[in-house]
């Protein structure tokens, strides 16, 4: 492994701040390991998370997908069941899936619930909410439109967080995406994160963006500090 890294830095100015397409293709030459690595964004924000109104949270949608498949649960009723199993949820149920998660069932990347069945999900709140499970509506996994949500969801919508240092993680596709496709990925997941610029957050919002690999170097990117089209 570590004959393998230092082989991976050689050609690496790690003083550097590199434009994306730059970045990505260094990665994708330096990718030479067994598995398909997932291409991850890392970005450092100008706020205060200790304040309420300076959380950074949203979702985008990654043009390109994520390169994995989620398996998305829906707890619904009526006709929302139907929906949900006409867009292609994995899991549908009711009363019955929520006593089922209860219970240790687990087999699912998201779960979506419709607003008049949070009352009994609510109960999952200490099985879900260790795992990160947990539905909330603003990531749009508390909602009455779980067709869209659940379409959305397997093509590659992603939910993104600023943690407590004020850093966003986020995926960007898998190493084996063509160039272009995990560019275009990248952009979207910083475009959405510049969108979500707190008005009370105060000074450079956007201070410094690095874009790695699962087992690859970190490069520092040259993001602009407006979104860009």
């Amino acid at each position: 492994m570590g004959k393998r890294l230092e082989n991976v830095k050689k050609d690496i100015d790690f003083g550097k701040i590199y434009k994306l397409p730059e970045a990505v293709a260094i990665l994708k030459k330096s990718a030479n390991t067994k598995f398909d690595q997932t291409v991850e964004l890392h970005m450092k924000l100008g706020i205060d998370v200790k304040h309420s109104d300076q959380q950074v949270r949203s979702t985008v949608s990654l043009p390109y997908g994520t390169g994995k498949t989620k398996k998305v649960a829906v707890i619904a009723k009526g006709d929302k069941e139907k929906e949900a199993q006409d867009a292609g949820a994995d899991i549908v149920g009711s009363t019955d899936l929520v006593a089922k998660i209860a219970g240790g069932f687990m087999d699912f990347d998201v779960l979506v619930v419709t607003p008049d069945m949070m009352r009994e999900a609510a109960k999952l709140g200490k099985v879900l909410g260790p795992k990160g499970l947990m539905p909330n509506p603003k990531s749009g996994t508390v909602t009455m439109e779980v067709g869209k949500t659940v379409k959305e969801l397997k093509a590659g919508r992603i939910e993104f967080k600023a943690d407590p240092q004020g850093i966003v993680h986020a995926v960007a596709g898998k190493i084996s995406f063509d160039e272009d496709k995990i560019i275009g990925n990248a952009q979207a997941v910083i475009n959405a994160v510049l969108r979500c610029k707190p008005s009370s957050s105060k000074g450079v919002y956007m201070q410094s963006a690095y874009i790695t690999t699962t087992m690859g170097p970190g490069l520092h990117i040259d993001v602009d500090k407006k979104e860009i089209k």
